[in-house]
């Protein structure tokens, strides 16, 4: 018997990401590439991690194939991150990270995931089912072939269940998810503006567009990310800006997931809404202070938690 997590997280199209540096991107050559690092990622396993660096614990379902699937479950194991994997006929997908050391920039190449049968996606469904945790965290992108509707009816589940949903995706998947309404939203202001059908939205419009989602019973709480100007938590009664502290970036690899990941770490402990918005905004600012998908140094989160608690 499995035993109860507070915290579910789902990846139906995680991925490895591998890593690595090069000298100077020239057409027609042979690029020499340092020795790569290997990473579990897809947005559910690195909400996992980061709860996981805060010193919370959590259950990551993810789907898993072929040799990199084994790779992808070893990796998570060595993370000591409890896992369930649904077995798949196509292979786990690779994602590549490039760094070139001569100007600093960064490449990133990801690959669609290979397509879930039927019975897989099933599976996803009925394992997500049989958890019934009081969170449930559903974050990233969709394999090929999987309806916008795969987290509507996870929302569905979730709500059956009396999970409360985390949900981290964006476009059609998302204006499904709102029909069966969650517990928290993370869109960014662009993601925003499409969900209401605005072209855009100029910053002070931010607070009514959420609210406008919440008086629609799409979601309790509205986390809207302003990218380097910081995040803005919106619920019926609260709305809470928090700035961005100033942080040396060298990557924005996971920093979104990051920033969930201390969210729900943070609602798990009960913490206040005020307490939870400045948590995911000191991880998601300490994720982009290390290289490739490292995620962040816990003493870095902490760091800038304090910083961020007084403003």
């Amino acid at each position: 018997m499995m035993k109860n997590f507070d915290i579910v997280t789902l990846t139906v199209n995680p991925s490895i990401d591998k890593s690595t540096h090069f000298s100077g991107l020239i057409a027609e050559q042979k690029i020499r590439c340092q020795t790569p690092l290997f990473d579990a990622g897809g947005g559910g396993i690195n909400v996992s991690k980061a709860i996981s660096r805060l010193g919370g614990s959590s259950l990551t379902v993810f789907t898993s194939g072929g040799p990199v699937g084994e790779m992808l479950q070893d990796l998570v194991a060595k993370e000591n991150i409890e896992f369930e994997s649904i077995t798949t006929k196509s292979a786990t997908r690779e994602n590549f990270i490039a760094v070139d050391d001569h100007t600093n920039s960064q490449y990133r190449f990801g690959f669609t995931g290979g397509s879930l049968s039927e019975t897989e996606s099933k599976a996803v469904l009925d394992t997500i089912s049989n958890l019934k945790p009081k969170f449930l965290v559903a974050s990233g992108s969709l394999n090929e072939g999987l309806g916008d509707d795969f987290y509507q009816k996870v929302a569905q589940i979730a709500q059956a269940s009396h999970s409360k949903l985390i949900i981290d995706t964006s476009g059609a998947a998302l204006q499904k998810v709102l029909e069966v309404g969650a517990y928290l939203i993370k869109p960014n202001v662009g993601e925003l503006a499409k969900l209401i059908g605005v072209e855009r939205l100029e910053m002070e419009e931010v607070n009514e567009a959420a609210q406008k989602i919440i008086a629609k019973g799409g979601a309790e709480i509205v986390v809207v990310s302003l990218g380097p100007q910081g995040a803005v938590l919106v619920t019926k009664e609260v709305y809470e800006y928090v700035p961005a502290p100033n942080v040396a970036k060298k990557s924005t690899v996971g920093a979104g997931d990051s920033m969930v990941g201390g969210m729900v770490w943070a609602l798990s402990q009960n913490k206040s809404l005020k307490e939870v918005i400045r948590w995911g905004v000191a991880c998601g600012s300490a994720a982009t202070m290390n290289e490739g998908t490292q995620l962040f140094k816990e003493n870095d989160a902490k760091r800038l938690f304090e910083w961020l608690k007084n403003k």
